[in-house]
C-alpha cells in the first residue's frame, strides 16, 4: 500500500475554542455542520478542512506532551491570493479579526508578495501572491 499524497484536514490545537471560532468566523470562514459545540469546530477551505480542537486534547490524541513552547513550531500554513494587493488586504483582515501581524506584505525573492500573521493561538499563516502558482475559478492553487 502507498499513502495518498493529499492533505485532507489540518487540525489546530487551540487554548480557547470559542475565541478561535470567533477569529476564523471574523475572517468570513464558514463553520461546517459537522462541528460539535464545545468540542471541535470545522471550517471548509477550497482544498481541505481546518479543524479547531482544544490543545491538550489534541496533544493527547496524538500521544504528544501537552506542554506548549514559545517560538516557531516548525510549520506554517499558507493562503494564496490573486494579487499583491490581496496579500495586504488579507493581512489587514486577519489583524482586524484579532490576529497578530508577524511580517507585512513584502516583495519576495521568488517573484511574488508574501506576509505573515498569527492566529490567537500563535499559529503562523502566510498570505501570498505567487504569479507562478495560478488560482482556478474554484479557488484551488495549481502548482506546476
Amino acid at each position: 500500500m502507498t499513502l495518498p499524497a493529499r492533505l485532507s484536514i489540518v487540525t489546530l490545537g487551540v487554548a480557547d475554542l470559542d475565541r478561535s471560532i470567533t477569529f476564523y468566523e471574523a475572517l468570513g470562514w464558514q463553520r461546517k455542520s459537522a462541528s460539535i459545540e464545545g468540542s471541535i469546530a470545522w471550517f471548509g477551505t477550497a482544498d481541505s478542512t481546518i479543524g479547531l480542537f482544544p490543545w491538550d486534547e489534541l496533544a493527547h490524541d496524538a500521544s504528544l506532551p501537552p506542554e506548549r513552547t514559545d517560538g516557531f513550531g516548525g510549520i506554517t500554513l499558507a493562503i494564496n491570493v490573486q494579487s499583491p494587493d490581496a496579500v495586504t488586504a488579507g493581512l489587514d483582515a486577519a489583524v482586524a479579526a484579532g490576529g497578530t501581524l508577524l511580517k507585512p506584505a513584502t516583495l519576495a525573492d521568488w517573484g511574488g508578495t508574501s506576509g505573515y500573521f498569527a492566529d490567537p493561538d500563535g499559529h503562523p499563516w502566510e498570505v501570498a501572491h505567487n504569479p507562478g502558482f495560478p488560482i482556478d475559478e474554484d479557488g484551488r492553487v495549481r502548482i506546476p
